[in-house]
């Protein structure tokens, strides 16, 4: 028996080495993703213009480094505050640590070389080589046209900068070890032309990192049919606002909806008189973490080659109880 035990001893001791060298080896050795050194954007104003635009109505990259108004319907970008950062994700809204949205201004990427934001961007790896959480879902811009990438990095240099710094986020573990697997090189994709509807449509539905909140997710693992909504977002006070199953299921999804009902509910907050209503959490007012008045400035022809891309896609049956106030969860 003695023997035994020292055997099994040295077989545990063995394993628990090779464990310790593979988390070693992952989070020093990885993630292995070259910074484009060459790298250096032209900032036209054609490209400022195009970055805006995908910044703020697509890619809606301001949506979390920048400060949203809570208390406010769709939460709008407080002013001042574009690009600033400092946006907190963690435990108590489902993932698995806490991350901080980091400033994007001229003052925070001062030192960052164009190859470097294109990595970041692109790759989700960070100027001193450690791996982003992907609540930035940098696998979908992984796959832009990289003059979309570059577009994106000009109008970054172009925007006024704001003096503000954040804690490091903390990945609980074994989050921790598994982000530094995550990152892959870039792949661009030519964006296709607005004729060839479908492949543009897929093109901007990844641009707009779609699928990232319209599928149920746990711990930052999906394990819902993609599309088919039920990501839980967790506000501060308790109240829960899930996503919307955007399939073309007939009754569960947008299956009834046609083109120009799916423009007009973007459309709806572009109006320059629009005034989102305050939220009275206490009454249980419905909130969501979807940013109406940012990708109202989407265009027409953008908004369409969505839909129709979204109407393409297999229909799942999947009903969603879209909000519970906290109001409802404590009775």
């Amino acid at each position: 028996m003695k023997k035994l035990a020292k055997i099994l001893g040295v077989l545990l001791l063995l394993v628990v080495l090779v464990v310790i060298g593979a988390i070693t080896y992952v989070t020093k050795a990885l993630p292995n993703i070259e910074v484009p050194a060459d790298l250096k954007v032209d900032v036209t104003p054609e490209r400022v213009a195009r970055g805006e635009y995908l910044a703020n109505s697509v890619c809606v990259c301001m949506d979390c480094h920048s400060t949203r108004d809570w208390n406010t319907y769709a939460a709008p970008l407080t002013p001042g505050t574009l690009g600033k950062g400092g946006e907190r994700f963690d435990e108590t809204m489902n993932f698995p640590g806490t991350f901080f949205a980091r400033n994007i201004t001229p003052f925070g990427i001062k030192e960052w070389s164009d190859g470097e934001i294109y990595r970041a961007i692109t790759s989700g790896v960070s100027r001193d080589g450690h791996p982003f959480f992907p609540v930035m879902p940098y696998p979908n811009y992984n796959k832009l046209d990289n003059e979309d990438v570059y577009s994106i990095i000009a109008y970054l240099r172009s925007l006024p900068p704001i003096e503000a710094t954040h804690p490091a986020s903390e990945p609980a573990f074994p989050v921790s070890v598994i982000l530094h697997t995550i990152p892959e090189p870039a792949a661009p994709a030519k964006r296709p032309d607005p004729t060839d509807v479908l492949a543009y449509g897929a093109y901007m539905t990844n641009a707009a990192a779609c699928m990232e909140c319209h599928t149920k997710t746990e711990k930052g693992k999906k394990i819902g049919e993609p599309f088919a909504g039920g990501f839980e977002f967790v506000f501060p006070g308790g109240s829960t606002v899930r996503s919307a199953n955007i399939t073309p299921h007939p009754t569960t999804g947008i299956g009834a909806w046609d083109k120009a009902t799916f423009i007009a509910r973007f459309k709806q907050h572009a109006d320059s008189a629009y005034v989102p209503p305050p939220i009275n959490w206490q009454e249980g007012d419905f909130q969501t973490v979807m940013p109406w008045m940012m990708y109202s400035g989407m265009s027409e022809q953008d908004l369409g080659a969505i839909f129709d891309y979204l109407r393409s896609l297999p229909p799942v049956d999947s009903r969603i109880e879209k909000w519970t106030p906290a109001v409802a969860q404590a009775q």
